[in-house]
Parts: C-alpha cells; structure tokens; sequence
C-alpha cells in the first residue's frame, strides 16, 4: 500500500523550512540581514562581478627579472668554482640570458666543461676552441622555471586577496605568464593594486657606518656595500633619507613565521616571529652588534634602520618606522603573504560599474518571473490539483536553491541566473515524467493508490537517470571551466540536486497524504 512514513515528512517539513529560512535574508538590505542576531541566519550570496561590480586586473609576471637573478648567482657559483679549481678566466659577466668568460689557458677545456656542468644538471655548457665559454639553462629547465614562478605568484597574489577580506575573489592563470584578477564588490581598488605591486622581498642587513653617506652620494661605494633610501616605511611618501648598506643578507624575510600590526608606544609597529633558523640567526646578529645600527630592507628600500641596543633571543621583533594603522596592516599582511617570486605589471585594469549588474539582476528576475509564470499556468492546465502540488513544490525548489547559495557562500554570476532559470524547467520536468507515468496507470484501469504508487515508482528511475548525467555534466563544467562557466555549473548543479528532492521526496509527500485524507475514487489528473 502506497504510505509516507512519518519520519520522512519531519525530514522533508524541516529540509524545505530550513531552504526558506536560509533564503529569506537574501531578501532583505545587507545592512538589514548584517544587524540580525548571530543565531538567525543572516548569510546573503555573493554577487559576482558581473553582478554587483568590481576591479578587474590582467598582470604579468616579469619573469625575465627572475631569470636574470638566477643568472647573477650562477656567476657567482662560476667564480668560486673556477677559482677554487686554479682556472684562471677574464671577462666573467651576462649576456642576455647567458653568462660569459673566457679561458686564460684554452688547454683546460675538459676540466672546466665538467666543472661547469656540475654546478647545475639543467646547464648546456659551450667552450670554443678559443676558451670562450657560453653557459645556459636548457630550454626544457628555463620553460619548468618559468611556469614554477607563475604559479607561486598566483599563490601569493591569492594568499594577499584573501587577506584583504575579499569575497570570491577570481584568481587564474592566463597564457603563460599573465594573472587575472577579478575583485567583485571591491571598494578600494587603489589598495589591491598597492598590495599586488610590491614583491615584498624582505631581509636584515647591517649598516655600513664606516663609509660616509656623502662618498657614496658621490659614487664612491665600497663592493661589498651598496646605497639604498630610508622612507620611513614603503606605504607612505616622505622625504628619502640615503642610507649605506651592506650587501650580505643577515637575516632573511624567508625565515619569518608571521608577521601582526600592533602598537608599541601608541605608534603602529609590525611585529615579527621567525622559525628556529631565523631566531637563531638574528639573535646572534642583535647580540654580536649591540649599538650598531642595522636595516630592514623591503623591495630595495630600508624601511627603518634602528640601533640595536639590547640583544634580541627568542626569534621576535619590532618593526617600527613612521607607520600609519593602514600601512602597518598592509605590510603584516604582505610579510604573511609571503614575498613575490617576481614583480608582477599591471597589463589592463577595468573598474566594472555596479549599473551593469543591476541591470543583469532585474533583467534576470523578469526572466524568472516570466518563465515561472508560464511554467505554473501550462502545468496546472495540464494536470489540474497534481500540478498545484507541483507548483508549490517549486516554490520549495527556489527556496532551497536561494538557501544552498547562502550557506556555500557561492558566487551568483549572470551565467548563474541563467542556470537558476534553466532549473524552473528541469524542476517541473521530473514532475511532468511522474504525473504521465500515473496517466498510463489511470488509463491501464488501476486504482488511484496503485496508479500513483507505480507511477512513482517507474518515473524514479528515468529521473535519476536524467538528473545524474546532468549533474556529471555540471561537476565537469566547474572543474574544467572558469568564471563564468564554473558560476552556471554550480547553479546548475544545485538545482539539479533540490528538484530531485521536491520531484521524489516533496511532490510525492503531498500526493500520498491528499489520497490517504480524501481517498478518491478517480484521480484529477
């Protein structure tokens, strides 16, 4: 005998009331929903770019610059080599992306060809008859460093949004050295960009006291020290103070553990803590240069250079300088974001009006509004008290879907107000497959429980069939897409799961308690 047991419609009754619930902050001001107390729901869902506005950024990685690095410090590995062999050489330096010498004595070609190409598995070496020696990364090695750079960079760039506050935030490759940035809702574009512009490289380095800063203004510096400008910090623009420091890294920004704005005498500080290398490292360094000054040197500028008066164990530290909140909070978050592998070029920046995605939205619930409409007049023209039940099961339908993208905190897109309103069709489908299926029963003279019990019954199969193969569709466009895309797929893939409930769980739940209430002898239908 066809029954609902009564465990089911508590789950089905509490299931639909908790879509409408969770859906219902979705209809009122942000502010509004943000004020409600902390045990009603108050999630809204995110608006994409598309939708509410935003930042748009298209940058590239100036990989070059990495590579040159690379290359400066295989001249250095070159020079130790050699020298440490007794290969005496000439004319040591880069040419374009190749480092360059040649042989005092041509006669060691071997010898210096096996040095060479055992400073790095990823070298093509070429020594001439004439002792000039070319050195190159192969070109499978500079192609796997070239995209190890992006991705860390797209790392890096994802960890700095996140820190910001941002909400879904797109993020991905392009090419192969380009980054898009999509920023929905972001109301300090200026700031991102700051964030995004600076490598954030930073090391300690100690002060060269013992040359005056004016024989360096005048070119006159020594070669293991080099001039660089005090600014205060790197956020906000002051007049440049030259600074001498020494070349060699005392402690580097690779060794920080974190890094938290805070207050030290009322003034706004970054404090620091490194991992047990970095602790020891500058404990050692505060402790054997008590009253001498050393600097923290971010992208090329010294931040602040303090005398260090006492030594510091323990592997924390102060920064301080002439720090604003915001820019004592930009930096902690840089230094927690950890340092750009290479600069990164702002290639096409587009501020996306919020105009455009009001329209986009009001556009969308004509759309709905119209499709849903006519989806309610032809089904209970068609299929008379079974389709009311099938209409208030798509209301329940909407409810659930509006609710799943507020708890997921999912992004709705223009592509995904398209999905919302392909899922209207697709809820009413599996209930167009079951009412038929019970028509074929009517007619074949079964009873109404028997019609509507093997009605069910047979429809499942088809409709699980249909939405599975959808919905495998949908799980595929969201891994293999991208913005847009991904925002339909999600829709899309929520709306398959809800009319799947409301068709077999919903519909049939009202269906069965209407025949056991009222007991029919004919089925309107």
């Amino acid at each position: 005998m066809l029954t609902f047991e009564r465990w089911k419609i508590t789950l089905v009754l509490v299931i639909s009331l908790l879509g409408i619930v969770y859906a219902i902050p979705n209809f009122l001001a942000r502010g509004t929903a943000e004020s409600l107390p902390g045990w009603i729901p108050h999630k809204q869902i995110n608006l994409g770019l598309d939708l509410q506005g935003g930042s748009h950024l298209l940058l590239e990685v100036d990989v070059a610059t990495v590579l040159a690095e690379q290359l400066e410090a295989l001249i250095d590995e070159v020079r130790v080599t050699l020298r440490g062999a007794g290969i005496g050489y000439t004319g040591l330096g880069r040419s374009d992306e190749r480092v360059k010498l040649t042989l005092r004595d041509p006669t060691q070609v071997d010898e210096t060809h096996s040095l060479l190409s055992g400073i790095d598995t990823g070298l093509e070496v070429d020594i001439g008859d004439d002792g000039s020696v070319s050195i190159q990364l192969s070109d499978a090695v500079r192609k796997e460093r070239k995209l190890a750079v992006l991705i860390q960079s797209i790392e890096i760039v994802r960890r700095r949004i996140d820190e910001t506050g941002t909400r879904e935030p797109t993020i991905q490759r392009q090419g192969e050295d380009r980054i898009l940035v999509q920023l929905p809702g972001i109301d300090d574009p200026e700031r991102v960009k700051r964030l995004l512009g600076k490598t954030a490289k930073m090391n300690f380095r100690m002060v060269d006291e013992a040359t005056p800063v004016e024989d360096a203004l005048r070119g006159r510096v020594p070669p293991g020290s080099e001039l660089l400008y005090e600014r205060g910090n790197s956020f906000e623009q002051s007049e440049p103070t030259p600074v001498v420091i020494r070349k060699r890294v005392s402690v580097s920004g690779d060794n920080l553990l974190d890094a938290q704005p805070t207050f030290q005498d009322n003034q706004p500080v970054v404090s620091l803590r490194f991992d047990n290398v970095g602790a020891r490292k500058f404990g050692t360094l505060t402790k054997e240069n008590v009253g001498k000054r050393f600097a923290i040197v971010l992208d090329g500028e010294v931040i602040s250079a303090p005398v260090i008066r006492e030594p510091i164990p323990g592997g924390n530290g102060i920064i301080s300088g002439r720090f604003t909140v915001q820019s004592a909070q930009d930096l902690a978050l840089l230094l927690r974001a950890g340092a750009l592998p290479a600069p990164l070029l702002i290639l096409e920046e587009r501020t996306v009006g919020p105009s455009l995605g009001a329209d986009s939205i009001a556009a969308g619930k004509i759309a709905s509004v119209v499709g849903l409409l006519l989806v309610v007049a032809y089904i209970i023209m068609s299929y008379g008290l079974f389709g009311a039940a099938a209409v208030l099961a798509l209301t329940v339908n909407m409810a659930l879907i509006v609710g799943l993208l507020s708890v997921l905190q999912a992004t709705l897109t223009l592509p995904g107000i398209a999905g919302i309103v392909l899922t209207i069709g697709m809820a009413v489908d599996a209930n167009v497959l079951i009412f038929e299926r019970i028509r074929e029963e009517v007619r074949n003279g079964r009873s109404p429980f028997s019609s509507v019990d093997i009605g069910f019954r047979q429809a499942f199969r088809t409709i699980i069939d249909a939405n599975v193969t959808t919905l495998i569709a949908a799980i595929l466009l969201f891994q293999f897409g991208s913005g847009p895309v991904r925002g339909f797929a999600v829709t899309l893939a929520i709306g398959i799961v809800t009319s799947m409930f409301t068709a077999i769980m919903f519909t049939r739940m009202l269906i069965v308690l209407w025949l056991q209430r009222v007991r029919p002898q004919n089925l309107p239908i």
